[in-house]
């Protein structure tokens, strides 16, 4: 086959290389010179070769012929979502690149835009020039600067090849680890039962690990009581006002809280108070992660909606490139403010109406505008604005959005009047202070612009959302020194609360924010980023961190619960799962190993030549095949894992459906109760967590077997059998009532006896429950169905293709 070649045949021509056709004809308007040509790749023309593929040995699983490693991953022309082959493309581009002299890179200015080309160039045999054109906005004055940029970088090329070969280092990580890692964890650490594959990756599962540390802290959380003392006060000039005793570190000893309560009363001296004005500055730019939160709390959408929505708009010229790490803008661009504000002003009353004469400028890591943002700036929207069915509702709706923050960035600070109160109380545990702050706005400044939405705090995701001060709006004036007289304090009571579960929209910033997760001063040390203070260390990508729930969920280790922003649960799969890889390989699930792992990788995207590059990746590539090598050796020693539920016998994980009944609830109540263990809060709101609850934990249900097996009794033995309990006034049902069928049905034929026809009137449900259940064991003769029959091979084939 004929390489694709600039050598001797150099006419001056220019190919530009682009993404998508929209982009293409957004950029083509600025020239129409015949020496010119554009070609879109309209995403990965190129798809790495199945196993099977490449060797029909590796097709199989065997544990045998791991690892499966290679040192360069073969790839053939891949295929569209219609099934249609993309090798007419490469063959258009092929035909393109005859006679070239230069082609220009226009992809979509990140790693995955740089490897749709390069993947490209590389396998069609291009050795000639190649320029980078990095189009951080597609908006006229964005492609003019980009422009202006590339005329004065001699190296952009180079630069751009080394962001190429860090992503194609993650997809041949990705590869490896997700084929050899998958295979061997699945054929040697799942127990038998489950017919799913147990899916592995370098990424998911750690973050699966972040999930189900969560999920066992949440499990495990005892809630206990916490006292607050309020104290009553009479100011000398007749004011009226309640301070509290509530400090950070609790009182969980009612008798210290009664003995700063006893001292408290008859209390009377000065009242201290302090007034200052408090500055809320407004809130950063948008990220990618920042803005699928945003979106997910505001407007339910899952991040990938949030995605396709933002890349629309990038496509279209409306915002500035939405796969970014960054929430700040470079200084460079401060100019521009007041030119974009004016723009957007238009679109929307609210923007019209709170737009300032002159933007506030914030500079520094605090602010907005920083020297360097990082790769790609904060999203923001540009000079071209919509305009009346120019783009989706929901796409607008997004706009909007990140149009009303970025005019708040330029609006002045919000300023509250604040005053606080406070008395010093002498207890026998030592002085106590009693305080009270009271807020009120002075300057609503940005907080105009949202209204009561500014008030919202943001918490951090997977913690427990923190106690609130003791605080009021406009307290009565009180004097410095001005003399107080204590009423009759009390005593109220609190209780703490488990860590919040992390939500769908919120996930991908805990990846990328791992640095919040973490209390341990060393690690957090381990996650700051030297090269980028603003942005730590953290797992995946921007692009790429939408995609790792929808996997989790896929593989059953995590489901949803309801909700506008539904929250993330770990299903007892993903906890056996995580347990599993820990076992056997630590590294594998450790979120922090795994981020500082991510930034070694990064360091080849920085790499400033080709040869460095080259020489980092192919380091990586070797130090991979070594750590799968060292993955398998680890596995092949250790144990399979025992455990007991139907949930890993192969049922779908609870996805919020129906209630569960009363009865399940209460065995489920009953069951935690008597192993010692936290009963679940899903359980008693979900059929689907309940059941998983009671076969985890109760063990599934078993036939009888010529080997004395036992098997539970039905929910109508069990509703009857309470019934019974509660009409007998019996404390509790005895323990073996609630797993064995012969123990239950002979409590039920004890207590539902009596004289007479009664007696049998009471005994026939049990009877009843019993024939039922027998019933159903016995085998039922079916009429064949027909060959034409509907529904038989649909089912069959589900199945396979499972």
């Amino acid at each position: 086959m004929a390489q694709a070649t600039s050598a001797g045949r150099a006419s001056g021509k220019t190919l530009f290389f682009f993404e998508k056709p929209s982009a293409m004809r957004q950029v083509q308007r600025f020239f129409r010179s015949p020496t010119t040509i554009c070609v879109a790749a309209e995403g990965h023309l190129l798809e790495v070769a199945e196993p099977g593929e490449i060797r029909p040995d590796w097709k199989p699983w065997r544990f045998d012929a791991l690892p499966i490693a290679m040192e360069r991953l073969p790839v053939a022309p891949g295929h569209g979502r219609s099934g249609q082959s993309h090798a007419p493309k490469l063959a258009a581009i092929r035909q393109a690149l005859d006679g070239v002299e230069r082609v220009i890179i226009a992809t979509d200015p990140g790693r995955e835009g740089s490897m749709i080309a390069w993947e490209v160039l590389e396998h069609l045999g291009w050795h000639g020039r190649v320029d980078r054109l990095r189009l951080g906005a597609l908006d006229e004055i964005s492609i003019r600067r980009a422009f202006g940029l590339l005329a004065r970088e001699d190296d952009s090329g180079e630069r751009d090849y080394a962001a190429y070969l860090e992503a194609l280092c993650r997809q041949y990580e990705d590869w490896h680890l997700g084929l050899n890692g998958t295979r061997a964890v699945s054929l040697r650490l799942r127990p038998p039962a489950f017919r799913e594959p147990w899916r592995f990756g370098g990424v998911q599962t750690p973050t699966l690990a972040i999930l189900a540390d969560l999920e066992e802290r949440i499990r495990n959380f005892v809630p206990r009581d916490f006292y607050k003392i309020a104290l009553p006060v009479t100011t000398e000039s007749g004011a009226s006002l309640t301070l509290w005793h509530a400090p950070k570190d609790k009182i969980f000893e009612v008798k210290d809280a009664e003995a700063i309560r006893d001292a408290a009363v008859g209390w009377a001296g000065p009242l201290a108070v302090v007034q200052k004005d408090v500055r809320r500055a407004p809130p950063k730019l948008f990220s990618k992660d920042t803005l699928a939160r945003a979106c997910a709390k505001r407007f339910g959408w899952d991040p990938q909606v949030t995605a396709r929505h933002a890349q629309a708009l990038y496509d279209k010229g409306f915002l500035s490139y939405p796969r970014t790490e960054s929430v700040h803008l470079p200084e460079s661009q401060a100019k521009d403010a007041g030119a974009v504000l004016a723009a957007i002003a238009p679109v929307d009353k609210d923007l019209a109406a709170h737009n300032p004469a002159t933007p506030q400028i914030r500079r520094g890591p605090k602010g907005h505008y920083v020297k360097d943002p990082g790769e790609h700036h904060a999203i923001v929207p540009l000079r071209k604005v919509p305009g009346p069915g120019d783009v989706a509702p929901d796409a607008l709706k997004l706009w909007l959005l990140v149009a009303k923050n970025f005019l708040a960035a330029h609006m002045a600070d919000g300023i509250d009047a604040r005053t606080t109160v406070t008395a010093d109380v002498p207890t026998p545990l030592g002085a106590k202070r009693f305080v009270i702050t009271g807020s009120v706005v002075k300057v609503p400044g940005w907080r105009a612009l949202y209204g009561t939405e500014a008030d919202e705090d943001e918490v951090v995701p997977g913690k427990a959302k923190a106690d609130d001060e003791p605080t009021t709006g406009r307290l009565p004036p009180v004097r410095d020194g001005e003399a107080g007289t204590g009423g009759k304090p009390r005593i109220e009571t609190a209780r703490t609360e488990p860590p919040r579960r992390i939500t769908r929209g919120e996930l991908p910033v805990v990846m990328g924010r791992l640095i919040d997760q973490i209390e341990d001063p060393a690690l957090k040390r381990a996650l700051e980023n030297p090269a980028n203070p603003t942005e730590p260390k953290g797992l995946g990508t921007a692009a790429t961190r939408d995609a790792v729930l929808p996997k989790l969920m896929k593989s059953h280790y995590v489901t949803l619960l309801k909700g506008k922003d539904p929250a993330i649960t770990v299903t007892e799969v993903g906890l056996a799962f995580v347990a599993a890889v820990r076992r056997v390989f630590p590294a594998y699930g450790d979120p922090v190993g795994r981020a500082v792992f991510e930034s070694e990788l990064a360091e080849i995207g920085r790499a400033t030549t080709k040869d460095e590059a080259l020489r980092r990746a192919n380091a990586f590539r070797q130090r991979t095949r070594e750590r799968v090598e060292a993955l398998i050796g680890a596995v092949s020693g250790a144990e399979r894992l025992a455990v007991e539920s139907m949930a890993i016998a192969g049922e779908a994980p609870p996805r919020g459906g129906r209630a569960p009944t009363a009865a399940m609830v209460s065995f489920a109540t009953s069951l935690a109760a008597r192993k010692g263990i936290p009963l679940p809060p899903e359980a008693k709101r979900d059929a689907g967590a309940c059941r998983v609850f009671l076969n985890t934990h109760a063990g599934p249900k078993m036939a009888p077997s010529g080997d004395g097996a036992t098997r539970p009794p039905t929910p109508a033995m069990l509703r009857f059998a309470a019934s019974l309990a509660r009409a007998k006034r019996l404390e509790a049902l005895p323990p073996e009532i609630e797993t064995d069928f012969a123990a239950c049905r002979a409590f039920l034929d004890a207590h539902a006896g009596g004289d007479g026809p009664r007696s049998d009137a009471r005994a026939a449900p049990a009877r009843e429950a019993a024939t039922r259940e027998n019933s159903a064991k016995k085998p039922r003769t079916r009429n064949p169905r027909s060959p034409a029959s509907p529904g038989r091979a649909p089912r069959r084939r589900r199945a396979a293709e499972g």
